[in-house]
């Protein structure tokens, strides 16, 4: 009864509750993407990481993967003692380098991994084969759209580039055997993948068996903790980033977002509540001499409270359901702007959604709309009847 009175209140002013329903969905939205944007990235990045299984990344001491030209000796006999550990499952090495690619008189330059195609996780192969053999290489859409190559070609690359003598080094004629996917680079960044002592020989790294990290995968999580000790140990010269350290590392450069999504999701919930109560306020004041009298006849005070406090919070779900929506599509868009940032994985989401984001702004949404109707709920109940019926017969 009291929630089909709730709705027969809304519905007489018509106008009043589209425009309350319309202003909480957009504060809905902006809920919604503050969620989503304060846990989606950190998300996106853990599954990133463990989307090939591997656990821990180890590179030169003081460096991340890729951020220095700083390589590890003895790659194969340190991969080899990490691999007879009973708990390691795989331990991939990997070389990066940039080469160029060799047409007629013009280069185009291309980042590349020299890796073990058999125990890789660097990319995810699309089409034609993978980099078994010693020349062969696969490559990304956007290298192979830059040079103009297909699968089968055969191309010169140089793995570097002499001013003096005007001339390049390491060349090879390496054939495009597949079409990969490379997981960790940004969007539109040119990336081949051949095999690590090709590369090696091509940039002068096979003399000491060099490598820019390796990647090691534990058979049981658990373990991550104790097979990480040990490397540090074994290996002084080595750091060891595990995925929760890599997540901590994550933390401290997000900080800035988690900041900015708190506050402007506070923003929005206390745009959502102010403007609940005001309606709800304004709706109560126009309809005292209803309510006087239904108290007159006998109705509860819980009933008059629990009656406008429905009309408050049917205004918020039906907002906060439609600002789901609304919110989902924003954020596809703000995704697309915010994935063309330099330096990031192009498989990075900014604005992940998960169930839970969608339910919490639901429920911090209904929450303010049961608070917004409390006050003005509790002043109409609370109104002298014989001296508020008196004024309404006057006026």
């Amino acid at each position: 009864m009291r929630f089909v009175l709730a709705l027969a209140s809304l519905r007489r002013n018509r106008a009043r509750t589209i425009l309350a329903v319309l202003g909480v969905a957009i504060a809905a939205a902006m809920l919604l993407d503050m969620v989503m944007l304060s846990t989606g990235m950190r998300e996106s990045f853990r599954q990133l990481l463990l989307s090939r299984g591997f656990q821990m990344r180890l590179t030169p001491r003081g460096t991340l993967p890729f951020d220095t030209e700083a390589s590890i000796p003895g790659a194969t006999g340190i991969a080899a003692r990490i691999r007879s550990r009973p708990e390691v499952d795989l331990v991939s090495a990997v070389l990066g380098a940039s080469v160029h690619v060799l047409r007629g008189d013009s280069t185009v330059t291309s980042f590349a991994l020299g890796v073990d195609p058999r125990a890789q996780g660097d990319y995810e192969l699309a089409a034609g084969a993978d980099a078994l053999a010693p020349d062969a290489i696969v490559a990304n859409e956007d290298f192979l759209r830059a040079t103009r190559a297909k699968i089968g070609d055969t191309l010169r690359i140089a793995a570097g580039y002499d001013p003096q003598l005007r001339s390049h080094s390491g060349e090879r004629a390496l054939v495009v055997a597949g079409r990969a996917r490379f997981l960790y680079l940004a969007a539109g960044q040119l990336a081949i993948a051949l095999p690590l002592r090709t590369l090696q020989q091509m940039t002068g790294a096979a003399h000491d068996d060099r490598a820019s990290l390796f990647m090691v995968r534990v058979r049981n999580p658990s373990t991550v903790k104790e097979v990480s000790r040990w490397i540090r140990d074994s290996f002084p010269a080595i750091d060891v980033i595990s995925t929760s350290d890599a997540m901590a590392r994550v933390d401290e450069r997000l900080s800035y977002f988690r900041q900015l999504s708190a506050i402007l999701g506070a923003v929005s919930l206390i745009v959502g509540f102010l403007l609940v109560t005001t309606l709800v306020t304004v709706s109560v004041h126009e309809r005292t001499g209803e309510i006087v009298v239904m108290r007159a006849i006998g109705v509860s005070r819980l009933h008059v409270v629990q009656q406008i406090v429905l009309e408050g919070t049917a205004m918020t779900v039906a907002g906060a359901v439609l600002g789901t929506g609304l919110g989902l599509i924003t954020a596809r868009y703000l995704n697309t702007i915010l994935s063309r940032f330099p330096g990031l994985p192009a498989a990075i989401d900014f604005f992940l959604f998960q169930p839970r984001d969608a339910w919490t702004a639901i429920g911090l949404l209904t929450a303010c709309g049961v608070l917004a109707g409390l006050y003005p709920a509790w002043r109409a109940a609370s109104l002298p009847l014989a001296h508020t019926l008196r004024e309404e017969a006057v006026a």
